[in-house]
């Protein structure tokens, strides 16, 4: 039977076990204790926090990350500006960004979620309103939910997933984990 680890991974965590540099430089998931033989299925950038899966089942590994099986990866994104309903139509219809059209995405407007605080804090400024937004896609780009916000002037401030398919990120602090 295949594991499958859940892990809430910090801003500022690469989702690799290792790097050319120091692990107080650019920390990897090797800090976090995981047990051995568990890969990431799929990457969350740096700069991106929340549910990373990793497992030890390359066929499960590639189900999570092939665009062709359209799993579904949902994120709360904190955006610049205050979008209305009306603006998060492209990301719905799909998009065009430089490296094609995207897959229509669910995107609606939500209440700022209870999350953790993020160290370090998001830059806020009294002069831009944020807003939150959720945003679900079937494909999983390089930065695709990053570019696609900026596409529609909305740039990221602050970027969580919170859902691979049936796995969710309830109940983990950052930098915590559990078996699935």
């Amino acid at each position: 039977m295949a594991r499958v680890i859940l892990l809430n991974k910090p801003f500022g965590v690469l989702s690799q076990f290792t790097d050319g540099k120091s692990p107080t430089e650019r920390p990897t998931l090797s800090g976090f204790g995981l047990p051995a033989g568990v890969y990431a299925a799929g990457r969350l950038d740096r700069d991106s926090e929340g549910l990373l899966v990793l497992t030890d089942d390359g066929k499960l590994q590639a189900r999570i990350t092939s665009p062709r099986t359209q799993m579904e990866k949902r994120y709360l994104v904190q955006v610049e500006g205050d979008p209305m309903d009306a603006d998060l139509e492209p990301l719905r219809f799909g998009l065009d960004l430089k490296d094609g059209r995207t897959r229509p995405a669910s995107a609606k407007l939500i209440d700022p979620p209870d999350l953790w605080p993020r160290d370090p804090p998001v830059r806020f400024r009294k002069s831009v309103p944020d807003r939150w937004i959720e945003v679900t896609i079937t494909e999983g780009r390089n930065r695709q939910v990053r570019r696609m916000c900026a596409a529609i002037g909305f740039p990221c401030l602050r970027l969580v997933r919170w859902q691979v398919g049936k796995w969710q990120l309830d109940g983990l602090a950052p930098g915590e984990w559990r078996e699935a």
